[in-house]
């Protein structure tokens, strides 16, 4: 796809303040075996595996969101009869939020249960992605938290990379690139010109605060920075300086509850911007609960990122999603996960299909393969040939345009498309400034260091 952009650079940057690893061993309750339902034949399914940091100190559903919308989006595909025959079976494993638990789920899934691939990752620490890349297992569709899917092979993030994945340092001998079109528009569409940022005095979050910080002075923008105490925030007197500097626009680099906080100051001392800005991870329909002690700042809430908003009714595929998903609150991350699962499936149905069409089914069975292959042309390699195409995945229009190339240098600018969304109590998330495909800004590209 494009080196990170900076709004996504970091994602849960903020989120991750204060939250250090925890445990030393998963219980057995944090993992199982969700077969879907559906039926799919009695041939052999093909086992894929869900890691979330569902029980993260970040806290309760902070990260669950992708894997939901994977196993509805596999429970949709076998009730219509799964792949060539074959139902998916999730198989979940929670890692509560630390390095120790991601390994132990790694483990347990890919050497123990042999998933043919993990699907939809949300890990708040990756730690066992170097074993993922090393026993070849492609992990599609994960929610690039820290910088893992810019250095391995074998992991395919959901907004694609440029970089190396060698497996070395992360992106470009360790640096990454973010983009500003997300400044860019805020400029063009709305005329903002001061945009204050508002982070913990965490490195976490400051260094997110900082890259956020860079991109608006890229973009011509008066940036005023704002930090508190992460332990005993005073978010009163943030919003007195931002109304007294007169903010166009609000970054954070926090977690939801200090955005809720930020909000509820504001409202108190009469602060009012453009746009509130906050990032994918809380483009959800919980809006009103979160925010509900602050109705001036939530209807100046903002979102930005690489896929349709859910709540494009009008999108089939949009529709498509919500239909499965009835009944349950609704995020962006969810429709992101029904999307990896998406990509996975068609990866997945393209092998079958290829093997049916040709005679030569065999190129793919070697030592390594053969066992996994079913006889259906379902192999790893030959799913890694579809998520390495050069031409792009969209997920029937879900996704900006996905790609994955190994660029030797990474480029100085970068022409990137953007999902705005704006909420409005009443009409939840409405697309802002056009379709997202047509929706771009050729904006230069700015190092950073995970």
């Amino acid at each position: 796809m494009r080196p990170r952009r900076a709004a996504e650079a970091l994602l849960l940057a903020a989120a991750l303040a204060g939250a250090g690893a925890c445990g030393s061993r998963l219980p057995e309750s944090a993992f199982e075996s969700a077969a879907p339902s559906g039926q799919g034949g009695a041939r052999e399914p093909i086992r894929v595996g869900v890691i979330a940091s569902a029980t993260s100190p970040v806290g309760g559903a902070a990260f669950t969101g992708p894997g939901d919308g994977a196993r509805a989006y596999f429970d949709a595909l076998n009730a219509r009869g799964g792949i060539a025959g074959r139902r998916v079976e999730a198989i979940s494993c929670d890692d509560g939020g630390s390095g120790v638990g991601n390994n132990e789920c790694v483990h347990r899934l890919v050497d123990e249960k042999k998933v043919f691939a993990l699907v939809a990752t949300t890990a708040l620490d990756y730690a066992g992605a170097p074993r993922v890349s090393e026993a070849g297992v492609p992990d599609v569709g994960g929610q690039p938290i820290g910088p893992a899917y810019d250095t391995y092979p074998h992991l395919y993030g959901i907004y694609g990379s440029l970089a190396p994945r060698d497996g070395g340092k992360p992106g470009w001998n360790g640096t990454l690139y973010g983009g500003t079109e997300v400044y860019r528009y805020f400029k063009r569409e709305q005329g903002a010109r001061t945009a204050a940022v508002v982070s913990y005095n965490q490195a976490s979050s400051a260094a997110y605060a900082r890259l956020i910080t860079e991109g608006l002075r890229a973009e011509g923008y008066r940036v005023v920075g704002e930090q508190v105490d992460f332990a005993l925030p005073n978010f009163r007197a943030v919003a007195a300086d931002l109304r007294r500097q007169g903010a166009d626009l609000v970054f954070d680099a926090l977690d939801t509850h200090g955005n809720a906080q930020l909000c509820e100051a504001m409202d108190a001392v009469g602060v009012r911007v453009t746009a509130k800005v906050t990032n994918v991870q809380n483009w959800s329909s919980s809006v009103p609960k979160d925010f509900k002690d602050a109705p001036a700042c939530r209807n100046a809430l903002w979102a930005t990122g690489s896929s349709r908003n859910y709540d494009d009714v009008a999108s089939p595929a949009v529709k498509e999603f919500r239909d499965a998903m009835e009944g349950r609150e609704l995020s962006q991350w969810q429709l992101e996960g029904w999307a990896a699962a998406m990509w996975f499936s068609d990866a997945a149905a393209s092998c079958a299909k290829e093997a049916e069409d040709s005679a030569q089914g065999t190129r793919d069975t070697d030592e390594s393969t053969s066992a996994e292959a079913g006889g259906d042309g379902i192999t790893r390699a030959c799913v890694e040939r579809y998520l390495n195409r050069p031409e792009p995945y969209t997920a029937r229009g879900l996704l900006l345009p996905v790609s994955y190339e190994k660029l030797a240098e990474p480029p100085a600018t970068r022409r990137t498309c953007l999902s705005v969304a704006r909420w409005q109590d009443g009409s939840g998330w409405v697309a802002q400034g056009g379709d997202m495909t047509e929706n771009c800004f050729t904006v230069p590209q700015i190092p950073y260091r995970p």
